[in-house]
């Protein structure tokens, strides 16, 4: 088994200001803790890091763009130390509200290749809602700058299902992101976790049929508009698939750096502390954990069943010596046509991908 890296997520954590929905692992920005915190990465990265060449190289958040000139030109430095390939796809997570010129232009100069943009809505009363400070405007002016700097790979991230939200909100929505011409947009259902200003304002999630309409309408809206469903929640131009996530799906080995990330090197899984103090001080570690045959092959299974391409037969036999027919019994499922299999793969048709979390559960806990 292929037990190679070729992928790094960095965690930045820190942002400007928290939304109303976000459960992520984040703090608000403090100039003098984000300083004490790139150095802690330094080492953490210095550590771990056993030299690869990396495919794919992911700066997540938090907001990584709400650090300053001075503390991204001290990212970028020890992200030096990273080897990568020629191709590598290269991301940045930004916000609309704290991306400028310069900081674009210093993307450009240290290879970062691809923008992903927090958009989530271009309404007024929805971005109220979900506490982003900007207007459609700004969402507008930002994207002419990132495509006047040269970028030609930029992901929109929509969100849907919020509340008070219409089948008509969404279909605006949909038609301001088209009109943008961009290469990627990710999707994302609203979902009310602990601890988020929703939550404790008792927030209730919309109806599961309206979600479910509009789950569709985004669906057949973007594809109708040429964009590639590839994911269950992802769609794309031609060629412009997230590598990176792609690693997630195919069950690849990627490291996991910065609090609270999540990496899996060989057969164990971590997640690096969500304590500020504790990873300020080099312990960096918070949980991993070695994985069974069985759990890796459940991975394997609900993992690549979230994309078009579902699951291929002669790399799951060599990963783990058998048929997926041969582990699991999964007569009923292609004679629902929950699961389609064809000459070479397993995979859930488009249609059923609403459902797929059902239909995953036929895969928990068989031997």
């Amino acid at each position: 088994m292929d037990t190679s890296v070729k992928a790094c997520y960095i965690h930045i954590p820190f942002c400007s200001h928290i939304c109303s929905y976000c459960d992520f692992c984040k703090l608000f920005y403090d100039e003098k803790i984000v300083d004490r915190y790139l150095l802690s990465l330094e080492k953490e990265i210095e550590k771990n890091y056993c030299g690869e060449v990396l495919s794919t190289i992911y700066l997540g958040g938090g907001t990584p763009s709400s650090l300053t000139l001075r503390q991204l030109e001290k990212l970028f430095s020890i992200i030096e130390n990273l080897n990568r390939s020629s191709n590598c796809e290269f991301t940045v997570e930004c916000n609309v509200e704290n991306i400028t010129k310069d900081k674009l232009a210093l993307f450009r100069q240290h290879g970062i290749n691809r923008i992903s943009l927090g958009v989530e809505s271009f309404q007024t009363d929805l971005l109220k809602e979900l506490s982003r400070p900007y207007t459609r405007q700004d969402i507008i002016d930002v994207v002419s700058l990132i495509r006047s700097l040269g970028f030609s790979n930029l992901n929109i991230d929509l969100m849907y299902a919020l509340p008070n939200e219409t089948l008509d909100d969404l279909q605006r929505d949909l038609e301001e992101i088209l009109s943008l011409n961009v290469d990627h947009i990710s999707t994302y259902s609203l979902m009310i976790e602990e601890h988020t200003r929703l939550y404790l304002q008792k927030v209730q999630p919309i109806d599961e049929e309206l979600d479910e309409a509009m789950y569709h309408r985004l669906s057949q809206v973007l594809e109708k508009s040429g964009f590639i469903h590839y994911e269950i929640s992802n769609f794309a131009k031609e060629d412009k698939e997230s590598r990176h996530n792609l690693t997630y799906w195919q069950n690849e080995r990627y490291y996991g750096f910065g609090l609270g990330a999540s990496g899996f090197l060989e057969d164990v899984r971590y997640t690096n502390t969500r304590s500020i103090n504790q990873y300020l001080l080099g312990n960096f570690l918070g949980f991993s954990e070695e994985l069974s045959t069985q759990t890796m092959r459940e991975n394997e299974i609900i993992l690549g069943l979230r994309t078009k391409w579902g699951i291929d037969k002669q790399k799951f036999i060599q990963r783990y010596g058998q048929d997926v027919k041969e582990i699991y019994s999964i007569d009923k499922l292609l004679e629902k046509k929950w699961i389609i299999e064809e000459v070479d793969r397993y995979r859930i048709p488009e249609d059923k991908w609403y459902v797929s979390n059902e239909i995953l559960l036929y895969f928990i806990g068989e031997k």
